[in-house]
């Protein structure tokens, strides 16, 4: 009998992925995919893309990192998650949640502070420090990773205690953009990717130095339920295609 070494999981998803993603539609299926807030905008032009590509078909659920979590730890029926963090689908390997080494860094995120009226501030720093008269918003550093980011540069400025009675909490990077965008906070901590998709006035920005806070790498991973998945096993390979991976860059993501 010959004994030969299992293969690596992903080599084996990849090449299973590879072949499925080329299938005709004949053999097309769907997949339901948990997605984070602050990816909506570049999920909603990659599904269309893969679709077309794969026949198979895709349907997203967007939120914040931390209660897509909460959904899929309650059962929620998610083929693929795409976090705004690498902890969270680390923690669904380790938990039984997702297949072990499936996952990998689909995108890179920016934060920054943003305005919707021009002129608003000349420098980031000073701004935050003398010149808010009204409310900051930022998503909720407990369940959305770019929350936690915004908290990290204000305690990295020393003005997390002075600026808590102005601050407005968004459940997803999402709201808290929509917070910002419609004025009722003056100014916000959003992802670059959200004010590069904004269709109206550029505003005010300010590109936060990346020492400031902690890499926000987003990280995907195949859960338990869409292990047997075309459509699923498919779409993860998708996401590391030249086509993917030029439209997540052309929205103000590093890859």
């Amino acid at each position: 009998m010959n004994s030969e070494a299992a293969p690596p999981v992903d080599l084996f998803l990849r090449s299973a992925a590879l072949l499925l993603l080329t299938m005709s539609t004949a053999f097309a299926s769907d997949t339901r995919i948990a997605v984070a807030a602050n990816f909506t905008d570049v999920a909603r032009k990659l599904a269309p893309l893969f679709e077309e590509q794969s026949g198979h078909e895709v349907t997203i659920s967007y939120g914040s990192t931390g209660k897509l979590y909460a959904q899929i730890e309650h059962g929620a029926p998610y083929d693929l998650f795409l976090a705004a963090d690498t902890t969270r689908p680390a923690r669904a390997e380790k938990e039984g949640l997702a297949i072990p080494g499936s996952g990998f860094v689909y995108a890179k995120g920016k934060l920054v502070l943003w305005s919707a009226d021009k002129g608003r501030f000349s420098e980031g720093t000073d701004y935050l420090k003398n010149g808010i008269s009204r409310h900051l918003a930022i998503a909720n550093p407990k369940t959305a990773p770019y929350g936690a980011a915004a908290r990290q540069v204000m305690q990295k400025l020393g003005l997390w205690p002075s600026l808590q009675r102005k601050l407005v909490k968004g459940d997803s990077i999402a709201q808290t953009f929509q917070f910002v965008a419609t004025e009722n906070a003056e100014a916000g901590f959003v992802a670059y990717s959200q004010v590069k998709g904004w269709l109206g006035e550029p505003g005010t920005l300010w590109n936060i130095p990346s020492e400031y806070y902690s890499p926000i790498e987003q990280g995907v991973v195949l859960l338990k339920r869409g292990k047997d998945n075309p459509a699923a096993l498919a779409f993860l390979e998708f996401l590391k295609s030249d086509v993917a991976r030029e439209l997540i860059k052309k929205h103000g993501y590093d890859t």
